[in-house]
């Protein structure tokens, strides 16, 4: 076995320690000061995803996902997950941890938004 392959628990309770301040002081809200958007990962799975838009939406207003609303179109998990969970993050102050959503949301810079479906 190769010498130092092992993670010591005191180097991960350091590193999560070190992201906890780094998130408490604001040094992860944006990227480079500009504004961010959270949005489902791709890789996400059918189930999560449906997790994710229950969770945002039992926090948020999702109406502009109902059918003949400006955000209901593309019709799938992906597209109504990112919306949902971008709504939640926007709510919630843009902080990184309001887009974690069990390691499925994903921080982007430019804006996801598309014809009349506005990400806030």
């Amino acid at each position: 076995m190769a010498r130092g392959a092992a993670t010591t628990p005191s180097f991960v309770f350091l590193s999560f320690a070190l992201l906890l301040i780094c998130f408490a002081s604001g040094g992860m809200q944006s990227v480079q000061g500009q504004k961010t958007w959270c949005v489902a990962k791709p890789s996400s799975d059918e189930a999560t995803l449906l997790g994710n838009i229950n969770y945002a939406c039992s926090q948020v207003d999702c109406s502009v996902l109902q059918r003949g609303r400006a955000c209901f179109y593309p019709d799938n998990l992906m597209s109504h997950a990112s919306i949902a969970m971008n709504l939640y993050y926007q709510s919630r102050g843009r902080n990184p941890w309001n887009c974690f959503f069990k390691n499925s949301g994903l921080l982007v810079a430019t804006d996801p938004s598309y014809g009349s479906c506005a990400y806030a």
